[in-house]
């Protein structure tokens, strides 16, 4: 049995920040922080967060002075955050110049993808929310109805036409994301097109309009695998915001009667199928590039791997690491 609990700590799923949405519709909230001494502020370049040790390195309110764009993240809860509880902290979209005074060294700026799975519940959060902002702004600089240049509103949690008076909000695309077994246990996994040859994952895709996340399971399954599964089952979330994607994480069975072995990749977005037993996907995970910690996909897997009380793919690979260093009668 699949343990539930164990999708309960996704890296960025795990919301600790008190958004504050209340002190958004404030007109003066960026004037009223740039002179709160407890105001934090989250630099992003390139996407990208300064970091200083094990967390994200905040900076003085002063520093979102010259941002391209300001959004306000709410307030701290936790101690792993550069800030006290209950600080406010600002996101800010920062240019080359200010980046290179705040950390000269590009290699102290990580990005979310990269260090998600390493920051602790506070700075998770916040770098969750600050991507996924500046994703937004980023591509909502005209309005979609009349295409005049918006501006934002609702401290960074908007933007408005002032041509039409439009307003429009951050979107979250909803994806699925499964879990594909059969009757022997084994997991199903794929390789998309765009990759390298090697890397595999579990089959995903986007939920279309009108659409049950159920039905999108089926679906989706069916057109990049050739097979039929039943029984979805919702296992778990977090958001993406690789541009604003939100994953739900489901498991689902190949259908009664089905040939697991009748794969049929559509060749546009998937090139190759593979089917895993437990013990295969141990003993070639050292050769096979798989999900990263911070995808769903990744504990998805672990969660799988580890059903039969062995180890997940990080304990494989030590034990592969350790046998290698074993001198060979």
């Amino acid at each position: 049995m699949l343990d539930l609990g164990a999708l309960a700590d996704l890296p960025l799923a795990r919301g600790a920040v008190n958004r504050d949405a209340d002190a958004r519709v404030r007109p003066e909230l960026f004037a009223e922080l740039a002179v709160d001494p407890a105001c934090r502020v989250l630099p992003l370049w390139n996407g990208k967060a300064p970091m200083a040790g094990d967390r994200l390195a905040l900076s003085p309110a002063a520093a979102a002075a010259d941002a391209d764009v300001l959004f306000y993240l709410g307030r701290s809860t936790e101690p792993d955050t550069d800030a006290d509880i209950g600080a406010p902290i600002v996101g800010a979209v920062i240019t080359d110049a200010a980046a290179a005074v705040i950390e000269p060294d590009p290699e102290r700026w990580v990005s979310l993808r990269d260090s998600g799975d390493s920051l602790g519940a506070g700075n998770s959060a916040l770098l969750t929310a600050a991507v996924a902002l500046t994703n937004w702004h980023a591509s909502s600089g005209h309005c979609p109805r009349c295409g005049a240049a918006t501006v934002p509103e609702l401290a960074g949690w908007s933007r408005r036409c002032p041509a039409c008076l439009n307003e429009i909000f951050p979107r979250t695309d909803p994806a699925v994301i499964v879990l594909v077994l059969d009757d022997d246990d084994r997991l199903l996994l794929g390789s998309n097109v765009l990759w390298p040859a090697g890397r595999y994952s579990l089959l995903a895709g986007f939920v279309e309009a009108g659409e049950s996340l159920e039905n999108a399971v089926c679906r989706e399954i069916a057109e990049e695998s050739g097979l039929t599964v039943e029984n979805p089952r919702y296992l778990g979330s977090q958001p993406w915001p690789f541009p604003r994607s939100m994953m739900l994480g489901f498991s689902a069975r190949v259908a009664a009667g089905v040939d697991p072995g009748d794969l049929r990749p559509d060749g546009e977005e998937i090139v190759d199928l593979r089917w895993f037993s437990r013990e295969q996907l141990r003993e070639e995970s050292a050769t096979l590039l798989l999900p990263g910690k911070t995808s769903i996909a990744r504990h998805l897997i672990d969660l799988w791997l580890v059903a039969d009380g062995g180890g997940d793919l990080d304990e494989s690979a030590r034990t592969a690491s350790a046998r290698s260093t074993v001198p060979q009668a």
